[in-house]
């Protein structure tokens, strides 16, 4: 798919206010850790992360995505009244019906005739829903999309804590199994995209490439689909390293469809933001993908996954921070759960 006629407009991200240290989550598990003879410092050593953020408890995650669409809106040339379609696309919500999407769309006070719904794609959210609006917007059938994403990972992290100092039977096999659940952080994004004649920003979004290798949907599995509330027990059951070796196999596929689709090459970005999992993982990806690593704009080590969040958050920050300027060539590359995998450029 590419794209003739679409800007990124704007970026908003909240970071959320609560800064938990992987030292702070091995202290939590220490008998776990004592029983099983795991080394202090294992969880930063393995997975890159040194802290990751939380919400406040009772945030809930159309609060969070309000809050950077805000930021988004108020960054963005386009007019509030111009905003054809709104986006809710976090693996959080609030509850399963009706859509995240309309707690979002009332806050802000968006149009009535604008399409409201929500997009679930695990960690590829808002890739996908770049890919949805934009879409919309080459057809001429929407002036601007709002896409927006709040990942809340209080529940996810407290449950694991809770089930691993329960279980008495873990041993060092099967606690792997818990072990990404550990390395998830919060956050909030968002970004507006508009028709290049309803922008005054030249950023444009030029398209990209998806690919979806199903056959590896069992290897990171939700145990429940009841909202993601501080009050419900939410689990992950995830095969971390099959997972990886898998998800990189998928995106060296998409890679090359991608730059047959592009035109691009292995040098044509100036810089590479991804979806940030684990510090194995970068590495991997980047030697398998024969793509230069100092080209990578890292939020790992501060930020830990935050899901949907991950990609366009680092996307954001690469921009706020100057690594790419006015001119350059940006790749987003996403690799979700499923396994689905999406990759997209940006002329900035």
């Amino acid at each position: 798919m590419i794209y003739k006629n679409v800007n990124i407009d704007s970026f908003g991200y909240e970071l959320a206010p609560e800064v938990v240290s992987s030292d702070d989550i091995e202290k939590k598990l220490e008998p776990v850790y004592q029983r099983l003879r795991l080394p202090f410092g294992r969880l930063e050593l393995m997975s890159g992360i040194k802290e990751r953020r939380l919400w406040k408890p009772g945030t809930m995650p159309s609060d969070a995505a309000i809050l950077a669409g805000r930021k988004a809106l108020e960054n963005s040339s386009v007019k509030k009244s111009d905003i054809g379609c709104l986006i809710m696309c976090s693996v959080c919500r609030d509850f399963l019906e009706p859509a995240s999407a309309t707690v979002v769309h009332s806050e802000l006070g968006l149009p009535e005739e604008a399409l409201v719904f929500d997009i679930s794609n695990a960690c590829l959210g808002i890739l996908t829903g770049m890919i949805a609006a934009a879409n919309m917007i080459e057809l001429g059938q929407i002036k601007a999309a709002l896409l927006v994403a709040g990942e809340n990972s209080r529940p996810l992290l407290e449950s694991t804590i809770k089930v691993m100092l329960d279980d008495k039977s873990l041993t060092r096999q099967t606690i792997k199994k818990y072990f990404s659940s550990l390395t998830i952080g919060s956050g909030s994004v968002a970004l507006v995209l508009a028709d290049r004649k309803a922008s005054s920003a030249n950023h444009r979004f030029l398209g990209g490439h998806s690919l979806a290798v199903t056959t590896h949907n069992k290897l990171c599995r939700g145990n429940s689909d009841k909202g993601m509330s501080d009050n419900d027990e939410t689990l992950m059951n995830t095969d971390s390293e099959e997972l990886m070796l898998k998800g990189v196999e998928v995106a060296a596929s998409t890679w090359k469809l991608f730059k047959k689709e592009t035109g691009w090459t292995n040098d044509t970005p100036d810089c590479f933001c991804t979806h940030q999992v684990g510090s194995a993982h970068r590495k991997l990806m980047y030697e398998t993908l024969d793509i230069d690593i100092r080209k990578d704009f890292p939020t790992l080590p501060f930020l830990g996954n935050v899901g949907s969040v991950s990609c366009p958050i680092t996307a954001a920050m690469a921009i706020e921070n100057g690594i790419i300027r006015s001119g350059q060539k940006m790749a987003l590359l996403g690799i979700g759960s499923g396994i689905n995998c999406t990759m997209l450029g940006v002329e900035w």
